[in-house]
């Protein structure tokens, strides 16, 4: 008997992304917290790129994001702008938006889907065995869980408890963030310069107030390094001369440009994700998104673990796709600090590269980089489409995200091919087939594709072409698990209050430590 299927630790973009793929499928969620109340004013990253906004739209979320954020049709490499206009999706630009809202945003989605959400709870110990995890908690309290994921940041305590490596290299400078009010602000929206100590940023990220950043080179801060408003200002008078009047901080940090990837993204019953298995410089507003691709990744797999649908070896993929893709974020954002250092070397690099970025295909593969929107994984076949993310195609019965909606495989038919009933019946319960044509001008030069739940194509039969039924048994086999395999059964329970409800009706309880009430 287990309390929960799935506990995840820490309630961050990342983790609140996994716990609501999670709870699409139905997997019972819990997560533990260290923090008793949400962030509202601490916002480290700000901003969604195209796939992360793709993987959002795919779940019927993107709407409310959109609302709240600002766009912007550019993003950048170390400061040298490149433009977003053409790229080919339906979100040619990056969305301005704070940690905190992305995080308000998805923790309402949990709470639909039924996720527990415990606040002040944090994760001090664990054991695990061939059937579960035992997590132990600081108030002395245990929960026991099919699978644990440590998505608790930089510092995670899951990570260093499972004894997993964190290698990579430390912070050779040191940056300062403060959100302020300013007297005198720049008149750019984003004004950004490199000078002779260092470089800074001043962000307008609301009605009256700023992000004002620094980048010194010439120093690296001690961990107990005191932050404040005056260790800012000096800061910004050293190299930009002047502080803009900056007044009324709502928010003070300092960090470096340590970059450090876990060498192990699970360790049996338990795995990370986000900047629990990888820290580097916010270069190019990376890291938020980073992780909740991760999240969108392992969900769908982890479900169809936990709930006996496949095999854990499945699991194992997702160590094998994320991993390189965050090494080659922190590869990045090692070049793109380098690139920031002043001296007359590095200015000469950079005005090379920001020739280099005015030939379009130089400025269109640093974006697909950026917004990951260029990523393919590594899939059996040849065809240049496996691996890829799809497109989100118009179709004569809406678009190609809404099928993803239910986190559901999609066999997309787009060429009338009744021969693939004869395969997909053993996966009914795992695959949605759909028949469908795509719209005027819209299309993907094949007749049908397998579609994972996180958008990535897994199979492919090319317009005109024979389909190769035995490939396409062999993909649904190793992503959806074998053919007629029964989902496990699940004990009933009633420790935690469920009391029969369903998916999707359950109330997310936020647990402020032992004895207390849930809140709000």
């Amino acid at each position: 008997m287990t309390d929960t299927q799935v506990v995840i630790a820490g309630a961050g973009p990342t983790g609140l992304m996994l716990a609501c793929e999670l709870g699409l499928t139905g997997v019972e969620v819990l997560v533990l917290e260290r923090l008793p109340e949400p962030r509202t004013v601490e916002s480290r990253a700000g901003g969604l790129h195209i796939r992360t906004m793709e993987v959002l739209d795919q779940r019927g979320l993107l709407d409310g994001f959109l609302e709240r954020g600002r766009p912007r049709q550019d993003v950048h490499f170390s400061g040298l702008g490149i433009d977003l206009s053409d790229m080919a999706t339906r979100y040619p630009y990056a969305l301005l938006i704070l940690q905190a809202e992305v995080e308000r945003l998805l923790e309402e989605r949990a709470a639909q889907l039924g996720v527990r959400l415990r606040r002040d709870a944090e994760v001090t110990g664990f054991t695990q065995d061939g059937t579960g995890v035992t997590v132990e908690l600081a108030d002395g309290s245990r929960v026991r869980a099919d699978y644990l994921v440590g998505c608790d940041g930089g510092r995670s305590t899951v990570r260093g408890l499972a004894g997993i490596g964190f290698p990579g290299t430390p912070a050779t400078m040191t940056a300062m963030l403060g959100d302020v009010e300013l007297a005198e602000p720049p008149a750019a929206d984003i004004f950004q310069e490199r000078r002779e100590h260092g470089r800074f940023s001043v962000l307008s990220y609301g009605p009256g107030w700023y992000r004002v950043l620094t980048n010194e080179f010439d120093h690296v801060a001690g961990r107990d390094e005191p932050m404040t408003m005056e260790t800012l200002r000096k800061a910004m008078l050293k190299i930009a001369g002047t502080d803009y009047g900056m007044h009324s901080p709502r928010w003070l940090s300092r960090h470096g440009d340590a970059a450090r990837q876990a060498d192990r993204y699970r360790v049996g019953r338990v795995l990370l994700a986000g900047d629990a298995a990888h820290i580097h410089f916010p270069a190019g507003g990376q890291g938020l998104n980073t992780g909740v691709q991760d999240a969108v990744n392992l969900g769908w797999k982890l479900a169809a673990v936990v709930r006996g649908h496949a095999p854990e070896p499945l699991l194992d993929t997702y160590h094998a796709e994320r991993h390189p893709v965050a090494a080659r974020v922190l590869h990045n954002t090692r070049a793109q600090t380098a690139l920031w250092r002043v001296d007359d070397h590095t200015s000469a690099l950079r005005q090379m590269l920001d020739d280099l970025i005015g030939i379009d295909e130089v400025r269109l593969r640093l974006a697909g980089m950026i917004t990951a929107t260029d990523l393919q994984y590594p899939m059996e076949g040849t065809d240049d489409l496996l691996g890829r993310r799809i497109s989100d195609l118009d179709l004569d019965r809406g678009r190609v995200y809404e099928l993803l909606h239910r986190a559901h495989a999609v066999l997309l038919d787009l060429g009338g091919l009744p021969s693939l009933d004869t395969v997909v019946t053993g996966w009914a319960d795992r695959v949605d087939v759909v028949r469908a044509r795509p719209a005027e001008g819209s299309d993907l030069g094949a007749d049908a594709v397998l579609i994972r739940p996180d958008g990535h194509v897994a199979w492919v039969t090319r317009a005109g072409e024979r389909p190769d039924l035995d490939a396409l048994r062999t993909a649904l086999t190793a992503w959806l698990g074998p053919a007629g395999l029964q989902p496990r059964p699940r004990a009933s329970r009633d420790c935690l209050g469920h009391d029969g409800e369903q998916p999707g009706q359950r109330r997310l309880h936020r647990l402020r430590g032992a004895g207390d009430q849930p809140g709000r």
